[in-house]
């Protein structure tokens, strides 16, 4: 992507981050999927909502329209947030949901701490496609049907692959979206490499931080840590107020419980 797609790419990347922390990323990540899928065979709602001269609130409301009920509260923010930016072109709003489907996954198996395991079998996969003729064409035949591609990768190595697996390179298999089946495969393991660059951040709160307060302590992380920092809030009633953030060995305690404790520990001392 570049320059207006650039920016708005990193403006829906930071609602993501913001509203991925909750949700199940196994299941975000198929239903950015659909999204961006359905962005591509219904061209007029992709020029819709890509259309710079329709105000954002136009197109928030058409996409809530549409898919309220059907995705989940953190895709359903993520497509909105993807439909009031501006884009380069129109194919660069799917373009940016498919991406994100694919930093889902990736931090699905990050989670699982299985992302080595997803970035090992993408390469595997890939070298095994290109050194297989009559496998690669099947594969990527136009003529043979999704559903067909889909239960050909099942029998293949549906359980001998972490599930992310399965899922990513599903996605390049019944929708290259003008890729070539080894270019995509090679796209979707730089993504999941990159994720190695993602920081993740454990909040823990006496209730459930609202949306634009995970944007903004997104944004502060991001600005404070120089990367994008991945949100999962853990609703505790025993932190009693404020919050803590954990970033691999360092500790952001602004708790009551968290201070009840430091007094404890100065009484001790």
């Amino acid at each position: 992507m570049r320059g207006l797609s650039r920016a708005s790419l990193a403006e829906v990347e930071e609602r993501f981050n913001a509203v991925a922390g909750s949700a199940d990323l196994g299941s975000l990540a198929d239903e950015l999927f659909a999204v961006a899928d359905l962005l591509d065979r219904e061209h007029g709602l992709r020029r819709y909502l890509s259309d710079p001269s329709r105000a954002a609130a136009q197109k928030e409301q058409a996409v809530r329209v549409l898919l309220q009920g059907k995705v989940s509260a953190a895709a359903l923010e993520t497509v909105v947030a993807a439909a009031s930016a501006r884009w380069t072109r129109p194919g660069d709003l799917a373009d940016a949901l498919e991406r994100l489907g694919v930093v889902s996954a990736a931090a699905e198996a990050e989670a699982q701490g299985r992302l080595d395991d997803v970035e090992d079998e993408l390469f595997r996969f890939g070298r095994v496609v290109a050194s297989n003729r009559d496998l690669h064409q099947a594969l990527s035949n136009p003529n043979v049907p999704e559903g067909g591609k889909r239960e050909l990768l099942e029998t293949l190595v549906g359980s001998k692959v972490v599930p992310s697996t399965l899922r990513l390179i599903g996605q390049v298999v019944a929708h290259p979206r003008g890729r070539s089946l080894d270019g995509g495969l090679e796209e979707f393991g730089s993504l999941v490499a990159a994720q190695r660059q993602r920081l993740v951040a454990v909040v823990r709160s006496a209730v459930d931080l609202s949306e634009e307060q995970k944007q903004r302590l997104a944004r502060w992380l991001r600005t404070t840590y120089g990367h994008d920092v991945q949100l999962n809030v853990e609703v505790d009633p025993r932190v009693l107020g404020g919050f803590s953030i954990r970033i691999g060995d360092d500790l952001i305690d602004t708790t009551v419980a968290g201070r009840i404790e430091e007094v404890r520990r100065r009484l001790a001392g």
